[in-house]
């Protein structure tokens, strides 16, 4: 079968970190659906995302470019994503998820005909209130992956046939660990209540010294349920996809924005940094028909922009090359990540390549620029060049964000464990 695909269709986990699926080596059998759909696909060993937390990462997959380029200093959305290049090429074009920093009120909707981004931003306020209202009763600060599926098929069955992109964003890995139901107990030998789960994942957060043993590995517990259920529901999606003829005439791409910590270097969650935890991903891309590969070669989540744009020939992007492709023994792959609030002036990247990593901050304000763990003078070296291109390339003004953020964001952020 041609690989030329009809349809692109691409499935994101947040917080989802590679080392935590089965199909990647972990003990445990998390991810049992998507070992499967490695068997018959394109399977990245060694992908990292272009940065380590959703507001750099997600612009970075959905653009193809470096977060310093597609997105501006408010975080919203700078330049044209897939979904505007598929759109000028006859592609019916949506988008289902519930992150709120990638949300219409950032500019996301860009491109796409239907975005629903849960918020109800664009409803009749009373519709609107009403359902804020039943949200905080049902402890509900995310739509979870069943809702997704649901939204996203009644829009591939309103479709007339034309070829379509599709992008799912799943929330369900990301904390507070919540596992629903009968994943509850998958692994942890006691349940919290939705409260306790909050509390001990803020604790985390803020305080990680706290964190015991015991409280760690429930973390980790919970946090591979939810890794299960949503395997399961990407699961239930792809059988109806196979059920309407879809995939095999599709290009498959299931990926993460980044992955999640667990006390590795003295944080949980996914702040500000670049280490393997919250950089290294899943990334599995299964064209037309299927193709059972493993590639141990770096890749990057820039490229699956520039793999999609391949696929329907409009060209790469700058920044990515197309994952169809062989790629080169000696490929090197970069991250960023923007400091926060004390730390806003700092800029961090890093380099990774067969042989290993290295890491390094830059201050904006001084110029200055401090190496850290680096596995040898070559990749140094690579990293100098692509940090010296960064500065040659950044914007420096500073961009405000257009009015206030809608509350329905700033609860959902609460809830999420950022604020």
């Amino acid at each position: 079968m041609s690989e030329d695909p009809r349809n692109i269709i691409l499935l994101s986990a947040d917080a989802l970190r590679a080392d935590h699926l089965s199909s990647y080596g972990y003990h445990r059998e998390t991810s049992p659906v998507l070992d499967d759909l490695a068997q018959e696909s394109i399977r990245f060993e060694n992908a990292y995302s272009a940065s380590s937390h959703t507001r750099e990462a997600v612009p970075a997959l959905l653009t193809g470019e470096y977060p310093d380029v597609a997105i501006d200093d408010g975080y919203r959305l700078a330049t044209e994503t897939v979904a505007s290049t598929l759109s000028e090429a006859g592609f019916a074009t949506a988008g289902f998820h519930s992150n709120p920093f990638v949300s219409r009120a950032y500019g996301f909707d860009e491109g796409f005909d239907h975005f629903d981004d849960d918020l109800h931003l664009g409803q009749h306020k009373l519709v609107a209130l009403a359902q804020r209202a039943l949200d905080k009763l049902r402890n509900r600060h995310y739509a979870r992956a069943e809702e997704i599926n649901e939204r996203s098929l009644s829009w591939l069955d309103s479709l007339d046939d034309e070829p379509f992109f599709l992008w799912n964003h799943y929330m369900d890995t990301h904390g507070p660990y919540e596992p629903p139901g009968e994943y509850a107990m998958r692994y942890a030998d006691r349940e919290l209540s939705g409260r306790e789960a909050q509390k001990l994942y803020q604790r985390a957060i803020d305080d990680p010294e706290s964190i015991t043993d015991e409280e760690r590995q429930l973390l980790i517990d919970l946090y591979d349920a939810e890794i299960r259920y949503n395997d399961a529901r990407i699961g239930e999606f792809l059988e109806a996809l196979r059920e309407r003829g879809l995939l095999e005439e599709s290009m498959l791409i299931v990926t993460a924005d980044h992955g999640d910590a667990f006390g590795e270097h003295g944080y949980y969650e996914h702040p500000r940094y670049l280490h393997d935890e919250i950089t290294h991903v899943p990334l599995i891309v299964r064209p037309p028909g299927g193709r059972a590969e493993e590639v141990e070669t770096p890749a990057s989540t820039l490229d699956v922009g520039a793999t999609i744009e391949a696929a329907v020939g409009a060209g790469e992007t700058a920044d990515g090359v197309s994952l169809l492709k062989d790629l080169a023994d000696d490929r090197v792959v970069f991250c960023q990540s923007r400091g926060e609030d004390e730390h806003s002036h700092l800029r961090r990247y890093a380099s990774r390549s067969a042989g290993g990593a290295c890491f390094c901050e830059r201050d904006r304000e001084s110029g200055t620029i401090d190496f850290g763990e680096c596995s040898g003078p070559p990749l140094r070296e690579e990293l100098e060049a692509h940090v010296d291109e960064r500065v040659r390339v950044e914007n420096g003004e500073s961009v405000e964000e257009d009015g206030e953020v809608d509350e329905e964001i700033e609860r959902r952020l609460d809830a999420l464990g950022y604020k």
